[in-house]
C-alpha cells in the first residue's frame, strides 16, 4: 500500500492522494476515504476542485480550519445505519 500525501497551500488549498471516494460533502465538511481509513476536513466555503477517483486524486479549495484523520472506512456507514434500524 502506497504512502498519502497532502499538500496545503496558504490554508486556500488542499491536494490529497491515495482517496478511494468521498461520502459526503457540503460548505463546511467533507469526508473522504482514503486507501488506509478517512479523513474529515472543515472550513468554510468549501469546493471540491477536482477528484479523479482513478488517480486517487482530491483537490479541496475553501477557507479549511482542520484536518482530522478517523477509523471511518468504506461501507462502515451501511452498517451503523443497518444496526440502527434493528433497535
Amino acid at each position: 500500500m502506497e504512502n498519502h500525501h497532502i499538500a496545503i497551500d496558504n490554508r486556500e488549498r488542499m491536494t490529497i492522494t491515495q482517496v478511494a471516494d468521498v461520502d459526503a460533502f457540503d460548505e463546511s465538511v467533507l469526508w473522504a476515504n482514503l486507501q488506509e481509513g478517512g479523513l474529515e476536513i472543515t472550513g468554510e466555503k468549501l469546493n471540491i476542485e477536482k477528484l479523479d477517483l482513478d488517480q486517487g486524486i482530491l483537490v479541496v479549495t475553501g477557507e479549511l480550519i482542520s484536518l482530522n484523520y478517523t477509523d471511518r472506512r468504506k461501507g462502515e456507514k451501511k452498517k451503523i445505519t443497518e444496526r440502527l434500524r434493528r433497535k
